[in-house]
């Protein structure tokens, strides 16, 4: 894995170099009522596939913006070339590309950077989770009243309003308080590194959470689906999601099945 952690950070690189060069210079394109998509989504993805196709011509590989290749390849690089589009089309710096490396169904390789604070998680498969360098690792909330969680709102909130919202205010009238920053991938990294202490969301994709995901556990966290399960296929993941720092997962989940979702 050596190799393949070394072209992860080159590709977190070559791609927050090429968002940071479009920061507060470009507008956008609508792919959908509440999804943007921007010149910095589309040249950041061709960075990072132009690197791995050249060092890796034999991995498949799933990026956001219409990118797959699935030729049934044991590896599979899963790719968020921007997250939190609308955050970076809007000059609000909590927006961040996102690289995981699957081995089948779980992430090997994981890298989110955020080219606008310099900030830049990463994490392989049992040798833990970093931060810049520096070892992280998730809070030691015990109790769901004392926690600061965070949470998104899927694209399709506008037909979901009375389930999104009623599963919001039980969430926030059992913890301390929550906030919503606008990128999963920063959230997942954000728990990680104890920063927050739970975090819930729906009707996301594996390239919104592959990378985020192995960070967080690498940290000590732990991540399910509404169920409380664990995922089992790559396109599974995100459909539902439910992160906490492990301590307060079972009072999460208490609140998560009062509703049910429709992804």
């Amino acid at each position: 894995m050596k190799q393949e952690f070394a072209v992860l950070q080159e590709c977190l690189q070559a791609a927050s170099k090429v968002v940071r060069r479009h920061f507060g210079k470009v507008g956008y394109e609508l792919k959908g009522k509440a999804n943007l998509v921007t010149k910095a989504d589309v040249a950041s993805q061709k960075a990072v596939l132009d690197i791995i196709r050249k060092r890796f011509p034999l991995h498949d590989y799933l990026a956001e913006e219409d990118a797959v290749k699935n030729t049934g390849a044991d590896y599979t690089w899963v790719i968020d070339p921007l997250d939190g589009t609308t955050n970076f089309a809007h000059t609000f710096p909590q927006c961040s590309v996102s690289v995981a490396l699957f081995y089948k169904n779980e992430p090997v390789l994981g890298g989110v950077a955020n080219p606008a604070t310099g900030e830049t998680f990463l994490a392989q498969k049992g040798k833990g989770a970093t931060l810049n360098g520096k070892k992280i690792h998730v809070s030691k909330t015990a109790k769901l009243a004392q926690a600061l969680l965070v949470t998104g709102f899927p694209y399709n909130r506008f037909t979901r309003m009375p389930e999104l919202l009623t599963r919001f205010e039980d969430f926030l009238n059992s913890c301390h308080d929550v906030r919503r920053l606008g990128s999963a991938a920063l959230d997942l990294c954000w728990l990680a590194a104890g920063r927050t202490d739970g975090y819930w969301e729906d009707n996301l994709n594996p390239w919104d959470v592959g990378a985020g995901i192995l960070i967080l556990q690498e940290a000590g966290g732990k991540v399910t689906d509404y169920s409380g399960k664990k995922y089992k296929k790559l396109p599974d993941y995100g459909r539902t999601m439910l992160a906490s720092n492990g301590k307060i997962h079972a009072q999460m989940l208490q609140i998560i099945r009062k509703t049910e979702p429709r992804p």
